[in-house]
């Protein structure tokens, strides 16, 4: 089945959620949304189906970058595995240092949500202007995750059939 695209509007989620945020630090909580859906899909078997279809992130970069940007290539370096591996590992022991020190208080735990939404988008946009609209998705670490997961899903199967295989063989 062909999933429609929600690229020309799912921006407004980020603005939504951005506002309601700097209004009340609670409404913060909403970012596991934004982070749980790419992966949600992946486990699913969609892979990263979230990436060009619903991202919020790589949809309002796309729209309001498209005419200020520098439009260069990223650097080779940027788009290797080892990269987007260091950059995945670095972005879940930051996240996760925020909330073991936000501990068990809603507020904080919801301003460390917010605070690392609010990053991720600034260096989308920093490297969206530099480059082109949508060169954060390149290296976005959620993207990079639910490409692992598609893998591990992948190599899972095969084996069960490799497995099957040779039972039969047997």
């Amino acid at each position: 089945m062909k999933r429609k695209s929600h690229m020309n509007w799912s921006w407004i989620f980020m603005v939504i959620f951005l506002t309601l945020g700097i209004l009340d630090i609670r409404f913060g909580i909403l970012g596991f949304i934004c982070m749980g859906a790419p992966i949600y899909h992946a486990v699913r078997g969609d892979g990263k189906v979230h990436c060009s279809k619903y991202c919020p992130r790589g949809s309002i970069l796309g729209k309001f970058l498209q005419n200020v940007n520098l439009d260069k290539n990223m650097p080779k370096f940027l788009k290797k595995k080892t990269f987007k591996n260091l950059l995945l590992g670095l972005m879940i022991i930051v996240f996760s240092i925020s909330l073991f020190h936000a501990g068990l208080n809603f507020t904080k735990i919801a301003f460390s949500v917010f605070r690392f939404m609010t990053m991720s988008l600034a260096i989308g946009v920093i490297m969206g202007v530099i480059f082109k609209p949508r060169s954060w998705c390149m290296v976005c670490p959620m993207g990079h995750a639910t490409g692992l997961i598609k893998k591990s899903k992948e190599n899972k199967k095969a084996s069960k059939s490799n497995k099957r295989i040779q039972t039969k063989v047997a």
